[in-house]
C-alpha cells in the first residue's frame, strides 16, 4: 500500500489489511491533486501484493484465512466500483 505521498507501507497484520482498505478508498476518492493516477495505481498494486502475501501466509489457519478472504472480498467490490466508474 502507498500513502497519498508515495510511501510504500507494508500491511501484515489483518487490522493493517482492514484500516488499509480504507485508506484506499479514501486515496482513490481524494481530489487532492498531488494524488496522482500514478500514485493511485500503485497503492492498489502494493495492496493487493501484500494481501496475497498474508492469504499465502495464512492459508492453513482457517480463522485467519477466512478473515483474509473477507477482506479480498471487499477489495473486488471496490475494483469493480472503480471499473464502472
Amino acid at each position: 500500500m502507498n500513502d497519498k505521498n508515495a510511501q510504500r507501507v507494508r500491511l501484515e497484520t489483518f487490522e493493517d489489511f482492514d484500516n488499509g482498505l480504507s485508506d484506499l478508498i479514501d486515496l482513490w476518492s481524494s481530489a487532492d491533486t498531488n494524488v496522482t493516477a500514478t500514485i493511485k495505481d500503485a497503492a492498489l498494486a502494493n495492496f493487493k501484493e501484500d494481501l496475497e502475501e498474508a492469504t499465502l501466509q495464512w492459508v492453513d489457519n482457517k480463522a485467519k484465512s477466512k478473515k483474509y478472504t473477507a477482506i479480498a472480498q471487499e477489495l473486488a467490490e471496490f475494483e469493480d466500483a472503480l471499473n464502472q466508474g
